[in-house]
């Protein structure tokens, strides 16, 4: 079955979607945690979209914690002995086995406490025990390979209740991307390079495990030359 296609601005989405969680956790049979992920290409804006989809969860009261990719890549030392430090952010640089790991001690029975890692872009590595799990409600999970069917990652869908592709067009993420590595202190030789080389391929990846998500969401302010582009930092430089 294709992905429900959601087209709006994207607070109306999150909001929406925080309606469609409430209506979802008040049912009898719902699980004490519903894991909702993000995905999409470097650049959609998912991290900047998980902020403000927690802001609302906390508001009402529904929030459990978020589990971000991110926080599961290898750090720099192990990719220079594996000599994949030249395309960080790959699929085969993140510890795929303790990402899943993490998710099902997110979903195990009796909603324990888990403690999961977190990515710190001003050190560049990942730290252990960042961030917190705990109680009942929303957790939410984000990254570029949730949905991905290929290279260990297949799994990870089975562990999410709603996955949800960001969908922002190439041209978009381009701009966005080659911004964001001048931003972290490339030069706009290097950033082009980066993105030509290490996130165009990672994003024409991803748009092949499209058809494995629940909904795609649709920003009209994310088409190429709306001055309102959500200028995300969900990537690793």
């Amino acid at each position: 079955m294709s992905p429900t296609v959601r087209v709006g601005e994207t607070s109306t989405l999150v909001s929406n979607l925080v309606d469609q969680l409430m209506q979802r956790l008040a049912a009898d049979d719902t699980p004490q945690r519903l894991l909702v992920g993000l995905t999409g290409a470097p650049g959609s804006g998912k991290s900047t979209i998980a902020a403000d989809l927690e802001g609302r969860l906390k508001e009402a009261g529904l929030f459990a914690g978020l589990v971000a990719m991110d926080g599961f890549h290898l750090s720099n030392t192990v990719l220079d002995d594996l000599g994949r430090r030249n395309r960080k952010g790959a699929p085969d640089t993140f510890d795929v086995e303790g990402y899943l790991a993490a998710l099902d001690r997110v979903r195990a029975d009796g909603a324990p406490e888990v403690f999961v890692p977190v990515y710190r872009r001003d050190l560049h590595e990942s730290v252990s025990a960042g961030g917190v799990v705990s109680g009942t409600g929303v957790v939410v999970t984000e990254g570029n390979y949730l949905a991905l069917e290929t290279r260990g990652w297949g799994a990870v869908r089975e562990r999410i209740d709603l996955l949800i592709h960001i969908d922002v067009p190439e041209e978009v993420l381009v701009v966005r991307l080659i911004n964001r590595h001048e931003d972290f202190g490339k030069n706009a030789l290097d950033a082009g390079h980066w993105v030509r080389t290490v996130d165009l391929p990672n994003a024409r990846l991803i748009a092949t495990s499209v058809h494995r998500c629940d909904e795609v969401w649709r920003n009209p302010k994310d088409e190429p030359g709306s001055d309102d582009d959500v200028n995300d930092a969900d990537d690793i430089d």
